[in-house]
Order: C-alpha cells, then sequence, then structure tokens
C-alpha cells in the first residue's frame, strides 16, 4: 500500500498540488502538515511512520517535503528501511524498494558520513593548531588572579565551608576545586 505525505511550510500555501499527484499514484491514505521543512516535531509525518506496515511505501511529492535537512532524511529513509518500508519521491525519481533507489540513498548517506567527518577532522585540526599557539580550550577564568588567590587562602585556612566558598565567589564546587588545583601547580613549578 501507497501512504502519501504532504508538507507546506505556511498556512498561506495548500497541499492541493501534493494531494492531487499523491492520489495520481495511487496512495489510499495522505498525511499532511503545515510546518517548515526544520522543525523535526510534525504530528502528521509521525502519525504516517506510525501508520506503515512492511511491504508499503510511504511517497513524498518531493524529497524537501520530508525535510531539509540530510542528516534527518538518511535517518527516516533507514528506519523505514529498517522496518520493511519503502521510501518514493515523485519529482526526483526515488524508490528504495528498488535496487537503483536504494543505490543513491546509500550514496547519500555515505556523502553524510563524509562531510561529519570532515568536519570533525577540521575541528581536530583547529584544536590542536590552538594549542600549538598556545591556546587553552575551555571556558574563560570567571574569577581574577586575585580573587583565585583569597579563594586559595580561604579554602587552605579549612575556615570556610566549600558551599559558603562557592556562594562567596558565585562558582560551582567542581570550579572552585579546578581553580585550587591549578593554583596549587602553577605556585609548585
Amino acid at each position: 500500500m501507497k501512504i502519501g505525505y504532504a508538507r507546506v511550510s505556511t498556512q498561506e500555501q495548500n497541499t492541493e498540488l501534493q494531494f492531487d499527484a499523491l492520489k495520481a499514484v495511487g496512495c489510499e491514505r495522505i498525511f499532511d502538515d503545515q510546518v517548515s521543512g526544520a522543525k523535526t516535531d510534525r504530528p502528521g509525518l509521525a502519525a504516517a511512520l506510525a501508520y506503515v506496515r512492511p511491504g508499503d511505501s510511504l511517497v513524498v511529492w518531493r524529497l524537501d517535503r520530508l525535510g531539509r535537512n540530510l542528516k534527518h532524511l538518511i535517518e527516516v529513509v533507514e528506519d523505514l528501511e529498517s522496518r520493511g518500508v519503502g521510501f518514493i519521491t515523485l519529482q526526483e525519481g526515488f524508490d528504495t524498494s528498488t535496487t537503483g533507489g536504494k543505490m543513491v540513498f546509500q550514496i547519500f548517506g555515505a556523502l553524510a558520513e563524509f562531510e561529519r567527518n570532515l568536519v570533525r577532522e577540521r575541528t581536530l585540526a583547529g584544536l590542536t593548531a590552538a594549542r600549538a599557539r598556545g591556546r587553552k580550550g575551555g571556558p574563560k577564568n570567571k574569577l581574577s588572579t586575585e580573587q583565585i588567590v583569597t579563594l586559595n587562602n580561604m579554602y587552605n585556612s579549612k575556615v570556610h565551608s566549600i558551599q559558603e566558598m562557592c556562594t562567596t565567589f558565585q562558582i560551582t564546587k567542581p570550579t572552585l576545586y579546578r581553580y585550587v588545583k591549578d593554583y596549587a601547580l602553577s605556585t609548585t613549578s
């Protein structure tokens, strides 16, 4: 059975063109949404995905009606495939129930993975280059040098509670312990 999904982004648009095309190819049931493709919370799409059964095909007029984010598209199609459900786009001519359609989506998936790996590699290279220039990652110090010295004096005096020091300097316990540790390392060097 073919199950249709139609989506428009705004109230001013209508789904008539999509409904007509989906009915023309034999969709027995059509779900729809009036929401941006960038939104992942789409009740019509969720209902369509819950409705399809093994052997069915989810049909959309165009690929961008399912979503604009390649990662989300691939996740949806992989989920459908794992459940034995095909995916068809009318305008682009993809049909994952065919060998050629599966190949096209596998290429899309490989390209998306390649892009994720490139982003990760560029990020790691940027961090390595920054460290080589002496830059240290992480948040900036919330406390001035004078405040750090005062904090360490309070900590070492054992007069003040950890909570009292955290409240006084408006920092968390892990931050307090990091300052104490870093200060100890800097004074022993």
